[in-house]
């Protein structure tokens, strides 16, 4: 896989016209751009129709959590979009990503679409071990991490997105084939904001990481397409 199409862009901006405008300063640098809750609920229907029209890829980063039935309409209904990776919480079982599963294959029958990759959310890069107790779940965040990977897997999922220091111990105990999809990558010349669990482009992607989510060093800097670029060839290196 080339360095370009391993990094996602996060389009974690307020506005419409500033995701417009931001995917053709990009465009050049970029083919996989990352949708997530607040820009979707804000102007989601008209950023996924942009994103078609330049033929971009687009990770839908919705989280989805809820009761089996819901979850499969959700997963069914994005897959007619067409988009190329989804995310579900592991935390909602088995019987909700199986569902999930179903629902993305229904979708993708009867929309003619590729079908999209599904992603396991195991636990959040923002989190520590205290919150972990915090909410009662015992052990450390590594075993937590490597237990709700593997019932993605066995739910048929095809990879997780994790923290990018996990990202060796999944690919060791899951196969290399699972993919990895890291947040919280930040390059050495970035601020690391409200991430806990952080490295940089080059560390991810050297651990194993098939995918890299960045946002913040891209989309906040000066001048974007040479932040993505700074970012490729960080990779590259």
């Amino acid at each position: 896989m080339e360095a370009k199409d391993r990094l996602i862009v996060a389009l974690d901006l307020d506005s419409a016209p500033e995701a417009e405008k931001l995917i053709e300063v990009l465009s050049p640098e970029a083919d996989i751009f990352k949708v997530g809750i607040a820009p979707f609920t804000g102007y989601g229907e008209k950023i996924l129709g942009k994103l078609r029209e330049k033929g971009k890829k687009v990770f839908l980063d919705l989280k989805f959590h809820d009761i089996p039935n819901t979850v499969r309409n959700a997963a069914r209904i994005a897959a007619k979009h067409g988009v190329f990776m989804m995310n579900f919480h592991c935390l909602g079982g088995k019987s909700m990503l199986e569902a999930a599963r179903k629902g993305a294959e229904e979708g993708s029958a009867s929309s003619g679409h590729a079908q999209p990759l599904l992603l396991g959310v195991t636990i959040l890069t923002s989190m520590t071990e205290a919150d972990l107790q915090v909410l009662g779940l015992a052990g450390g965040i590594e075993e937590k991490v490597i237990e709700l990977a593997a019932l993605a897997k066995n739910c048929g999922l095809n990879g997780v997105v994790a923290s990018a220091k996990e990202t060796r111990l999944i690919k060791s105990n899951l196969g290399k084939g699972f993919l990895v999809v890291t947040p919280g990558v930040r390059p050495t010349w970035a601020a690391a904001g409200d991430q806990k669990r952080v490295l940089t482009p080059k560390q991810a992607v050297a651990e194993g990481a098939d995918y890299i989510v960045v946002g913040r060093p891209i989309i906040h800097a000066d001048d974007p397409a040479e932040a993505a670029r700074k970012i490729v060839e960080e990779i590259t290196s």
